[in-house]
């Protein structure tokens, strides 16, 4: 079973926690969902971020920020440890973007890294 942890490995700017808000109601997320941030394989640079909604897993941790349920497999949080998700809404790119202090490099896309 899934387990509640108090401090996230990562953070959400206020930006990001009000889109992730504006999501979950626009889009009717229902209220077991929460939202999952993590890797996955592939990418111009080996790996690439997993954001979206879900519901957990035994492997999971949950962590509560700001009233946003974060979800994530403990295997991933050596991958983003230390990482910030902020939201930009600007003429040129809109959309999320991930500081990663963990990556060694990173792509042009924004959603590629190494480890």
């Amino acid at each position: 079973m899934a387990t509640a942890t108090l401090a996230p490995p990562i953070g959400l700017t206020a930006r990001a926690l009000v889109e992730v808000k504006n999501i979950i109601q626009e889009k009717n997320v229902p209220a077991d969902y929460g939202l999952r941030i993590g890797v996955q394989g592939g990418g111009c640079s080996g790996m690439s971020y997993l954001l979206g909604f879900d519901k957990a897993k035994d492997n999971d941790e949950i962590y509560d920020l700001d009233g946003v349920q974060l979800i994530m497999d403990k295997k991933h949080a050596m991958y983003v440890l230390g990482m910030e998700v902020d939201f930009q809404d600007g003429l040129n790119a809109r959309g999320f973007t991930f500081n990663n202090p963990q990556a060694k490099s990173t792509c042009g896309c924004g959603s590629s890294f190494s480890a």
